[in-house]
């Protein structure tokens, strides 16, 4: 057997490392970044401190936050214009999954001047994907997407809210600043949300089609690191819970390179149409999603379970396991979110579509599909 698999970027980890931002651009001769953020994040006092410190050291800095929940390309296009009229030289990404996918559309969008969707991966375009980035600097603020150590961006459309993936190696960030001292005010609802949107990613890359053992390794101590630390981090946090769930968040990330699957497929459509959070959309449709693919695949259950500590695993031990997690994080059920059964066929039509699904490691059809939305609307799931 002959396979391929790659392993990503730099990255400085540690509380307060944020703090060497400055000093490593210029080291680099970097003097005007541009700063990608979104509206919440730039109006928070870390980041009023984080931009004074910038400029105390005499960087010129542009905050650019003009940015969707859900990006879209219009927010590209207007930072690339950001980009050029303020003759910046780097960027930097800081926040949650927006921000980063935004700040990594406007870093390949400066040197590759085609229609943004012309270097969609699913259509093709990765390989015009030919010319260096501005230097590129990623600093998360939650411990969810894992988009700081990523190499790909979702951008949706404007007018029919497809997601769009672009995806290069060239991507990758140059340097990762991952600070747990940034997520230590984050209120319990969205550590609660990022964080089992870190464990689904962990989750479905270990289940996800293909050979990858270094992926499935980091996905296997993602989720035990997740399972010990994400409840405390969301009602007692601590140092060492915020640290392992940042820790869990990027490896979660480095994990599903194998892939991803049916679960971020239900939740894509969730975000894009109701503009539901992407880490709530997940954690509400994991369980959905793993009662799924539970046949044919309970060795891999087994071992999750395992690894989170039962003596004598089961596939459904695990199950149980995650749906207990969201009840302790009080993730509320689909029905009581607004979803309707009016909401099921363009739901539905979006997640067949998903880019993510080809890696689910069983078949699903459209109208599979539909039932599982209407199931997770009208029941709730117990064992």
């Amino acid at each position: 057997m002959a396979v391929s698999y790659s392993f990503p970027t730099n990255i400085r980890f540690g509380a307060g490392v944020t703090n060497e931002v400055p000093d490593y651009l210029k080291s680099l001769r970097l003097i005007r970044p541009l700063v990608v953020t979104d509206a919440t994040v730039s109006r928070l006092p870390f980041f009023e401190k984080f931009i004074s410190l910038l400029t105390t050291e005499g960087l010129t800095v542009y905050v650019f936050d003009d940015i969707h929940k859900n990006p879209v390309k219009s927010d590209v296009m207007k930072g690339r214009d950001a980009y050029e009229y303020e003759e910046c030289d780097c960027i930097i990404g800081i926040g949650g999954g927006a921000a980063m996918d935004v700040a990594r559309a406007i870093a390949l969008s400066i040197h590759h001047r085609e229609d943004l969707f012309y270097y969609d991966d699913l259509e093709g375009g990765t390989k015009y994907i030919i010319n260096d980035i501005p230097h590129f600097v990623t600093i998360p603020t939650t411990s969810g997407t894992g988009s700081e150590v990523g190499r790909s961006a979702i951008i949706s459309e404007d007018d029919s809210k497809r997601k769009r993936i672009l995806f290069h190696p060239t991507l990758l960030a140059k340097q990762v600043f991952a600070d747990p001292e940034l997520t230590y005010e984050l209120p319990p609802e969205i550590t609660a949300a990022t964080g089992m949107d870190a464990l689904t990613h962990h989750v479905e890359a270990f289940l996800a089609k293909g050979f990858h053992p270094m992926a499935d390794g980091i996905a296997l101590e993602g989720i035990r690191l997740i399972f010990q630390s994400l409840e405390k981090a969301v009602y007692k946090p601590d140092p060492e819970s915020r640290t392992n769930m940042m820790i869990a968040s990027l490896m979660g990330a480095v994990a599903f390179q194998k892939g991803l699957g049916l679960v971020h497929s239900l939740a894509h459509p969730l975000s894009t149409l109701l503009d539901m959070h992407h880490g709530l959309a997940n954690a509400i449709m994991l369980p959905i999603g793993l009662q799924f693919n539970l046949q044919g695949f309970e060795d891999r259950y087994e071992r999750m379970a395992a690894t989170i500590g039962f003596v004598n695993p089961s596939a459904e031990e695990f199950i149980s396991a995650v749906i207990a997690l969201n009840r302790k994080l009080r993730i509320p059920e689909l029905g009581n979110l607004g979803v309707e059964p009016k909401h099921i066929e363009a739901l539905s039509a979006l997640a067949i579509k998903d880019f993510c699904l080809p890696s689910n490691p069983k078949p699903i059809s459209q109208e599979e599909i539909k039932q599982l939305y209407l199931k997770s609307i009208s029941t709730t799931i117990i064992h």
